[in-house]
């Protein structure tokens, strides 16, 4: 599979809108610039005629466009070149194969690092795990809806989850998330799919999502369902700036909100179900 680099000149300000934009539109991995983004997707999902009417709405001139095709092997031996190893909350470490172990932590997860977004340095990952360090896992059901690397499913089976369920709709995720399950020893369910194609019928103690705003707030229905009476949603990806309109949609959900935390701007919400 080849995958695409498209590189956008911008003002620094807009990167990130930008970058929030182009998230719904199959790029799965952004790297911000001294002169604007580069935004990387399937070859096969690209489409110019949508990135430019977004560039467009944000006054960025089309001259400002370039994509460059980037093999599979050759991208890979890059991405792990440059990749360094992770610490969260001084508890987490998430390093490739290729780091030398290290047990002055207490968990530690290793990661192939490879196109899937969620190797832990994108502030969204390290603000979810910072909170699933604050919930109680042990023996419980958790769903982790976009997984990417799987990286949150990863963790939760470290926090004594027993029933893992991991979800994307990206084959590449899919096999980057077998993968790191096997290198994490995790025994869990990956499945390929949104949670409408899937209909998971499943119940879970604590769901996991952290994807885009829009996918969010069409999908919280779907999230709330799952979530027992009692349990924890917990959701990223997005901006602080959106706070205000999705915790709107999961309390009317019957949701109620538990934590609120950000980091550079990036937000994670945490809800718990009220029980009966």
């Amino acid at each position: 599979m080849n995958y695409l680099a498209v590189y956008i000149t911008c003002e620094p300000g807009v990167a990130e809108l930008l970058i929030a934009e182009l998230s719904v539109y199959q790029f799965d991995t952004f790297q911000e610039t001294d002169t604007g983004i580069i935004a990387c997707c399937n070859a096969s999902h690209y489409k110019e005629k949508e990135v430019r009417e977004i560039l467009k709405r944000y006054s960025v001139k089309d001259t400002s466009l370039k994509t460059e095709l980037i093999p599979d092997q050759n991208w890979n031996e890059t991405w792990e070149k440059n990749f360094e190893e992770v610490v969260i909350a001084d508890q987490v470490r998430i390093r490739a194969p290729f780091h030398s172990p290290d047990h002055n932590r207490d968990h530690e997860i290793i990661i192939n690092p490879k196109m899937s977004f969620g190797t832990g340095h994108h502030e969204t990952t390290s603000l979810m795990i910072e909170q699933q360090l604050s919930i109680d896992h042990k023996g419980k059901v958790v769903i982790d809806i976009g997984a990417g690397t799987g990286v949150l499913a990863i963790m939760a089976a470290k926090l004594g989850a027993t029933n893992i369920i991991a979800t994307d709709i990206d084959e590449w995720c899919i096999s980057s998330c077998t993968e790191n399950f096997e290198l994490n020893e995790v025994q869990g369910t990956i499945l390929k799919g949104s949670v409408r194609e899937i209909r998971l019928n499943a119940m879970a103690d604590i769901v996991l999502a952290n994807i885009n705003k829009n996918i969010l707030l069409d999908e919280l229905p779907e999230y709330a369902k799952m979530v027992e009476s009692g349990g924890h949603l917990l959701l990223s990806g997005f901006y602080v700036n959106d706070i205000r309109d999705i915790r709107a949609c999961a309390e009317n959900l019957g949701l109620r909100l538990e934590t609120d935390r950000s980091k550079n701007n990036w937000a994670v919400l945490v809800f718990i179900k009220p029980s009966l």
